[in-house]
């Protein structure tokens, strides 16, 4: 009889083994994950232009088969996710173009610039001189320094002092930058890195090698450069091989003075001078401008924004006429209270701090400027001043926005749809939307135009992950307590049971 009551017992405990083990399965972190990853895809089975909540018609000319956007403040201000995951492109049918996302970078260029300068011979008696510094010259000059004239006068003992003998040979080339002065729009003297050299008509071969010397008073002159100058002609082939440049750093002069090494001196039929300026195009970058509201912690001023808005730089505007405010720019972050039934936590997390001022002067208001930050996703921008103060500065939001390129493979109209949560993105990599484009064939695709902004209605749930994660932890915990009282209650019974049996 014992005997057989303890099997009656064990096949009563064996249901409460199964139901123990189903429950362990329920709490295994493996379990719940795939559950929420199947829940996850889902979700992502319907992506059609009624699922997003933000949408702009794009208008494109159809001539060209890749198109381009810079992406609005509109679309940063209103997608829910800071990769811009949730951003598709759709077509007239509801097909989906493949898209890709490339941020345009600072773009270097030299720009050269060139103008003729004006020569004057420099002649000698002597036809081996070497060197024109011996030389004496009447040098004639206007109001501006705008070379005239220039001529030569024989020393005494020289042949040709007294007006006979031996006719002058040229010998060197004063050459006049004085044009070079609408170059630049302040009109200073810009400064020149080439002089290009072009042979009198008729001379196809030359050879020589001159030097360079260069001057702003016509009385102190100083060497700068050196060159073979050549123009060789192939028999053969009749191609020309030509070196018709003296390069050297770049520097402002206003005269120059050229003189042979070797070779024969000879008047060119222009020397034109060359300018090289490097410009550099800045990026585009948007910005934008939030009043205060009161934050979650006291003192605290709280800036809402788009979490997709990739902040670069930031910045302060004051009211007052003479502030300095020490503090720090960050965000809350939310986390589950420790105790159940107590509403979830907020703490500042800071991101970087400054002192930041305006201060008003007779000469001109000084004032901090923008800031630079790593670049930051937040949904709210938290300023957490250092010190007490009544101020309520607005702030600034600098960013540079990504420019979306997509295929032109389907009928138009064109949307570009945006604002929907848990969507992974459909973008890819740019050399599968413009294979083979180099940076400047994208710069110059065709811009699509963006119409206004339309808002549809949908079915979003905006749940946090801290309240996310509180609500998980709760039900698990209320389920847990269902258990063990569950679990009580069959040993309750299984007790009065065996009371009942022993009894009998």
């Amino acid at each position: 009889m014992p005997r057989t009551g303890a099997k009656r017992i064990i096949m009563k405990i064996s249901p409460v083994y199964l139901l123990l083990i189903a429950v362990m399965g329920f709490f295994n972190p493996q379990t719940v994950f795939a559950a929420s990853s199947s829940n996850a895809d889902a979700e992502a089975v319907s992506d059609l232009p009624t699922d997003y909540s933000h949408f702009l018609s794009l208008t494109v000319s159809g001539k060209q088969g890749v198109v381009s956007l810079r992406l609005p403040q509109l679309v940063y201000l209103n997608a829910h996710s800071a990769d811009l995951s949730d951003l598709r492109v759709f077509d007239a049918n509801g097909g989906k173009p493949p898209f890709a996302f490339y941020v345009p970078a600072p773009q270097n260029s030299i720009q050269k610039q060139s103008w003729p300068v004006k020569q004057f011979e420099i002649n000698a008696i002597q036809p081996n001189l070497q060197s024109v510094d011996g030389i004496d010259m009447d040098i004639k000059t206007g109001a501006d320094g705008t070379l005239l004239s220039v001529k030569t006068k024989p020393r005494k003992g020289e042949a040709g002092s007294n007006g006979i003998g031996d006719k002058p040979v040229l010998v060197g080339l004063l050459l006049d930058l004085g044009q070079a002065k609408h170059v630049n729009n302040d009109n200073k003297q810009p400064l020149i890195s080439a002089l290009r050299f072009t042979l009198p008509p008729g001379k196809q071969t030359y050879s020589a090698q001159v030097w360079l010397e260069v001057s702003d008073n016509l009385k102190q002159w100083d060497m700068v450069a050196a060159t073979e100058l050549n123009w060789l002609v192939d028999t053969q082939t009749s191609e020309t091989l030509v070196n018709d440049i003296l390069e050297f750093s770049p520097r402002a002069f206003r005269y120059a003075r050229l003189s042979w090494r070797s070779g024969e001196p000879i008047r060119f039929a222009s020397i034109d001078a060359e300018h090289s300026e490097k410009t550099s195009t800045a990026s585009f970058l948007d910005k934008l401008t939030i009043q205060p509201i009161a934050g979650k912690l006291p003192d605290d001023l709280m800036y809402k924004a788009g979490i997709a808005i990739p902040v670069e730089k930031i910045d302060l505007h004051f009211t007052e006429p003479n502030i300095v405010l020490p503090a720090q720019i960050g965000a809350y972050r939310e986390i589950p209270s420790r105790q159940l039934g107590k509403p979830n936590e907020w703490v500042f997390q800071p991101l970087t701090r400054a002192v930041f001022y305006q201060i008003t002067q007779p000469e001109k208001t000084r004032r901090s400027g923008e800031l630079s930050v790593p670049v930051s996703h937040f949904a709210e921008w938290v300023l957490h001043p250092q010190v007490v103060t009544a101020s309520k500065p607005e702030l600034s939001l600098i960013w540079q926005p990504a420019t979306l390129v997509f295929l032109i493979n389907g009928p138009p109209p064109y949307t570009l749809a945006f604002g929907r949560d848990k969507i992974k993105s459909a973008a890819v990599e740019l050399s599968q939307v413009a294979p083979g484009f180099s940076t400047q064939e994208l710069l110059q695709l065709e811009q699509a135009q963006a119409g206004p902004l339309q808002i549809r209605q949908t079915s979003t749930d905006f749940e946090t992950a801290a309240t996310t994660a509180k609500n998980s932890a709760q039900n698990r915990t209320l389920i847990l307590w269902g258990v063990l009282l569950l679990g009580v209650l069959v040993l309750l019974a299984m007790t009065w049971r065996l009371f009942k049996q022993m009894k009998s």
